[in-house]
């Protein structure tokens, strides 16, 4: 039988960068997971790169292109005629670079000496996992010993009785991200991140997307001035965004579907050629044994951890969509790497105050610390400095002048507690705030920086001195 000293459970960005770490941390490590690309053979890399981060991410671009040369190259000068487009090949294009970083961990993990054991995990106790290899059958399994136990297992799409999926005409994320053709009516019901990246890409490729919204509000863990401005935005793009809207049915004849939904006109009906449901996700503990060892998960099933990371059963440890905290995958990998160096006996930090969130429509939305709304609940004294897009060189150059870089400060300190960024490349910009607030900065200290000229990037310099009301182009 064999033993490690780090048996990893699930090849997501938590899983697979925690296994890494461990090994580079002399530590001897297995990593376990269960997942077949669509030929049907084992991969890594879980959810995100397989289904959710990088394949949308590729669609987002793709479909980016081809509305820039429908749209906006000739603002340019180049006129273009007679576009057409591939679908099948946009679609082998984002497989392909799919393939390429699966792959990839897998020479990282030869490089590293992981041993990946392709199967499916289930805990005996706190120190035994019991393998159920692919492809195989039940007598095949075999037990693993671990004198630590990380569990990475990611997440799942919620479902909803109101719409079932079926992965023909209703579909989840994973089916939305392989349409062979564009449908002529798209119906999303979510306006989440999942559900607006998705409608972005099939909106830019023609389809007349029409997204269903249970809350009241749009983006409702966003800032609120952000929100607002996003969503005047993406409804001017083409999505046809219904707030307050509850689902309350779903029926196909093979050709159409019929969305049920009551909202504030009452009772009303929808009818689209495809339908995904992006309600949102649940932690994947099913079927992993963990109540039947004495873990104690809450009434999610999210698998209660301490501030560490670690569970009631203090050799196993959880990261990721399995625990507290937000959904995002870069949140899963820090965690693995924190939990990788506490098993290793070093110190490990990790300060969830300063997670940058991201929506990767266009333009892109992400913020990082406290909303407004946040800080006036609490109370908390705050200046606020903002910088429009629409006086930034770069941006006019670019032809991209839509959105706002926000910055909120302490009263008194200065201290940097929010950030806020709807714009071009907002998902690269955040990071210069992510690193001011993790050294406490001020908006002084942005306002300090030299940035150079002409960058997007100086959006974020004029909002900081726009804090202390000295902002130079406004």
């Amino acid at each position: 039988m064999k033993e490690f000293d780090v048996v990893v459970i699930g090849a997501g960005p938590g899983g697979y960068v925690a296994a890494i770490r461990c090994a580079q941390l002399g530590l001897s490590v297995a990593c376990i997971d269960y997942w077949l690309n669509h030929e049907g053979s084992p991969v890594l890399g879980g959810t995100c790169l397989n289904v959710g981060c990088i394949p949308s991410k590729a669609l987002l671009d793709s479909s980016h292109h081809f509305m820039q040369v429908k749209q906006e190259f000739a603002e340019h000068g180049i006129n273009v005629s007679g576009v057409t487009l591939d679908v099948n090949k946009m679609i082998n294009r984002k497989n392909k670079i799919v393939a390429t970083l699966t792959q990839g961990i897998a020479g990282l993990f030869m490089k590293n000496k992981v041993e990946w054991l392709p199967g499916k995990a289930r805990l005996v106790s706190d120190k035994q996992i019991e393998v159920t290899p692919v492809g195989t059958e039940d007598g095949d399994k075999f037990l693993v010993n671990a004198r630590n136990i990380l569990i990475a297992t990611g997440s799942v799409p919620v479902k909803i009785p109101a719409a079932r999926v079926d992965n023909a005409m209703v579909v989840d994320s994973t089916g939305a991200l392989a349409f062979t053709d564009v449908p002529t009516r798209l119906g999303i019901i979510g306006a989440g991140a999942i559900g607006l990246e998705l409608g972005s890409v099939w909106n830019r490729l023609g389809s007349k997307v029409t997204i269903l919204e249970a809350l009241d509000d749009f983006l409702v863990t966003a800032d609120r001035q952000i929100a607002g401005e996003a969503e005047k935005i993406l409804r001017k793009q083409g999505l046809d965004i219904k707030l307050g809207t509850r689902v309350t049915g779903s029926g196909s004849n093979n050709r159409e579907i019929t969305v049920t939904f009551e909202g504030k006109e009452g009772k009303q009906h929808l009818v689209v050629d495809k339908l995904i449901v992006a309600v949102g996700r649940n932690p994947n503990t099913d079927g992993l044994g963990a109540t039947e060892i004495g873990l104690i998960l809450d009434e999610r099933g999210f698998i209660k951890v301490n501030a560490v990371c670690q569970t009631n059963l203090p050799n196993i440890y959880a990261i990721g969509d399995v625990v507290r905290g937000p959904m995002l995958a870069h949140k899963a990998s820090e965690e693995g790497v924190a939990v990788a160096e506490r098993i290793a006996g070093k110190s490990a930090h990790l300060n969830y105050a300063v997670i940058p969130w991201v929506v990767y429509t266009w333009p892109e939305i992400a913020w990082v610390g406290k909303t407004e709304q946040e800080l006036k609940q609490a109370n908390i004294a705050y200046r606020m400095g903002a910088f429009p897009f629409s006086a930034s060189g770069r941006a006019r150059a670019m032809g991209e002048t839509s959105g706002l870089v926000k910055i909120l400060s302490d009263a008194k300190t200065d201290r940097i507690l929010g950030v806020h960024i709807l714009g071009p490349a907002a998902s690269e910009l955040i990071s210069e705030a992510v690193l001011a607030m993790e050294f406490d900065g001020s908006a002084e200290d942005i306002a300090r920086t030299i940035h150079a000229h002409p960058t997007l990037a100086e959006a974020m310099h004029e909002a900081a001195l726009n804090v202390d009301k000295r902002a130079i182009h406004i």
